[in-house]
């Protein structure tokens, strides 16, 4: 049943045209700031030849295209959560699919399953783009996969708070500022704080950048597994009060 509603989300935004030019225009981003992060490392190269340890080109152009990544799906991902939920109470379908013989964990996990099938190209192209420099350098293939882990366990997060928002609300659009206002305030209170600071502990960016930096560290793929489950569980509870309540 997760396979079918999983399915039926990735039909549904397959369809919208307006899907197709948000993937058409973060595309373009990435890869005028892939080939300008390039063009820029190019330059300085003969400087940094002169350093007993330069910086390599893929902590340099890599990390750097990642963590813009990061940056632009915070603001991405909740115009497609937005819709994932919110709309089926703005249709009038809901009721419907509460009806259905799929459980409240089957239905939030399946939309959430189908939406990050359908980001997971948007992730995929990062490090096939930097594998096109295999072909005249060196890459640090641990620091791709280090950043690649991380971003897809950064987009899980933005998901799963991208869906429960949307169960709160009949708008997408009231959704969609939802979730950007929530993930913009943690990413704010966590460049804002000092450096002994907790707040820095509950922004999902604060933790990917370890991911950023090569370090694979347990703390941290424990904290996007937590809170992906934490929003996962109160969109399960959302949904499970429509189902009694109306």
């Amino acid at each position: 049943m997760i396979r079918l509603i999983a399915m039926r989300e990735l039909r549904s935004l397959l369809s919208i045209p307006s899907t197709w030019f948000v993937m058409a225009g973060l595309q373009f981003i990435l890869a005028w700031f892939f080939l300008t992060r390039l063009e820029a490392f190019l330059e300085i190269q003969p400087q940094l030849a002169l350093l007993a340890n330069p910086p390599g080109v893929t902590g340099t152009v890599g990390a750097s295209l990642f963590n813009t990544a990061a940056l632009l799906l915070m603001m991405l991902v909740p115009m497609f959560t937005m819709r994932l939920i919110a709309e089926e109470r703005r249709n009038q379908t809901l009721p419907l699919l509460l009806s259905s013989p799929a459980s409240d964990v089957q239905i939030a996990i399946g939309k959430f399953a189908g939406l990050l099938i359908f980001l997971l190209p948007m992730i995929a192209i990062l490090p096939l783009m930097l594998a096109t420099l295999y072909l005249g350098t060196h890459l640090d293939s641990g620091l791709l996969l280090s950043n690649s882990i991380g971003l897809l366990l950064l987009t899980s997060s933005y998901v799963a708070l991208g869906l429960y928002i949307s169960s709160l609300t009949a708008q997408p659009v009231i959704a969609a500022l939802g979730t950007v206002a929530i993930l913009t305030g943690l990413w704010l209170a966590d460049i804002a704080s000092p450096s002994a600071s907790p707040w820095h502990q509950f922004s999902p960016l604060y933790h990917f950048q370890n991911f950023n930096a090569g370090l694979l560290d347990s703390r941290d793929a424990a904290f996007f597994m937590l809170f992906t489950a934490f929003f996962l569980t109160l969109a399960t509870r959302r949904l499970h009060n429509n189902r009694i309540y109306g």
